[in-house]
């Protein structure tokens, strides 16, 4: 799951409260990067390689597993993930339809059938009781994705999977670091799959990925795959692809993974400075993540369950007339963003699939409720106050 930005400018210099600065936490680090690159540089080894070597070990140790193996997307973490569990064309693979197009677009680049169940409403994740009903012979795998950075429910999940034999893939883009009973994103299910897309809590300086696992035939099979299914060069067993880790990316990301810990606890206080701001301009009356949308609350918060690590990769509330609003801040020079405004079983390259309007209400509401706030770790503290200002200069 990338960022629905991939194409969009992140900042422009009209704004004075960007959705993401990514020019902010440069600035804080300019100098470890140069020397991380200028490494590899006099190196002149680009592809895997030590630096490549030394991120797969950094990841699989904050992730708390036992492998990580580096590969060139988050897109790519997904597809090799399902071409190593070795899903076949008619295989069906349960997910969700609120997501990225990548969770849904592995599976069919491959032959395999999506299949969408709704969403929890408090936490915009797969909702576990819906997954059951779902399980047919051609079931092969779920893919669990953890949204906007907080974990879905994995233990149900991880239960359903046990009593029918399938495989369970967590898409982590949006949730490194993020905890569930303590565990850690891509530590659970029997693959991880991250993004280091440039927005992304550890972005790289381009497009970048890792599969986690604890399953050491996995880990084998990807590292195989990921290399065109060289074993040794030249000699191929299987068919793979080319979806190997820059070493440039690798040695970024690294310099970037000593400081994740501290850009999280960033944004877990602005997400939480944000709640008593947009409470005190009277913008919300409940803190429930499924309180209804009227005149007196046009908001609701993202709910942050006991017991988990959210690292809000956004911060997403659900609003009243949204498009309207989000254009209303946009002329007041703030950033601001939809994910997702077309849910996936209604987009029409899946049309074949014979999905309709309605059938997955929680998720189309999503869809035409959800707007992400900024919530970056280098914020300064005023501009969210200026960001819920503007919000209740338009509800009021």
């Amino acid at each position: 799951m990338s960022s629905s930005t991939a194409f969009a400018p992140i900042i422009t210099p009209a704004m004075t409260v960007p959705l993401l600065d990514l020019k902010a936490q440069y600035a804080t680090i300019r100098g470890e990067i140069c020397e991380a690159v200028a490494r590899v540089l006099e190196s002149q080894r680009f592809i895997l390689g030590p630096e490549v070597e030394a991120f797969e070990k950094d990841i699989a140790s904050y992730s708390q597993c036992k492998f990580g193996i580096g590969v060139s997307s988050g897109t790519d973490a997904l597809l090799v993930a399902l071409m190593a569990i070795g899903l076949e064309p008619g295989d069906e693979v349960i997910t969700t339809p609120y997501s990225f197009f990548s969770t849904a677009g592995a599976i069919a680049r491959l032959g395999g059938k999506p299949v969408f169940v709704d969403i929890d409403p408090a936490t915009y994740n797969i909702d576990p009781a819906a997954i059951k009903a779902a399980i047919t012979k051609q079931t092969r795998a779920i893919i669990a994705v953890h949204l906007f950075g907080q974990m879905a429910d994995m233990d149900p999940i991880m239960e359903i999977a046990r009593e029918n034999l399938l495989y369970v893939i967590e898409d982590a883009a949006h949730a490194i670091g993020a905890e569930y009973r303590g565990r850690r994103a891509g530590a659970i299910g029997h693959l991880g799959c991250f993004s280091f897309f440039p927005s992304k809590n550890l972005g790289g300086f381009g497009d970048g990925g890792m599969v986690t696992t604890n399953h050491s035939a996995l880990a084998d099979r990807i590292q195989l795959l990921r290399n065109h299914g060289y074993r040794p060069k030249y000699y191929n067993p299987v068919v793979g692809g080319n979806f190997r880790l820059d070493a440039l990316q690798a040695a970024v990301l690294r310099v970037k993974l000593k400081h994740l810990d501290y850009w999280t606890a960033a944004r877990q206080r602005n997400a939480g400075n944000y709640r008593p701001l947009l409470r005190l301009a009277g913008l919300i009356t409940s803190d429930s993540a499924t309180a209804a949308i009227t005149d007196s609350q046009p908001v609701a918060l993202p709910l942050e369950y006991s017991g988990s690590r959210h690292v809000y990769n956004q911060f997403v509330i659900r609003c009243a007339d949204r498009d309207e609003l989000m254009a209303h801040l946009k002329t007041r020079g703030i950033g601001a963003e939809i994910y997702y405004p077309v849910p996936l079983h209604l987009q029409e390259c899946f049309h074949d699939l014979g999905y309709r309007s309605g059938q997955l209400p929680v998720s189309e509401r999503a869809a035409h409720e959800a707007l992400a706030l900024p919530v970056y770790p280098e914020l300064p503290e005023g501009s969210l106050a200026t960001v819920v200002e503007a919000i209740a200069e338009f509800y009021f």
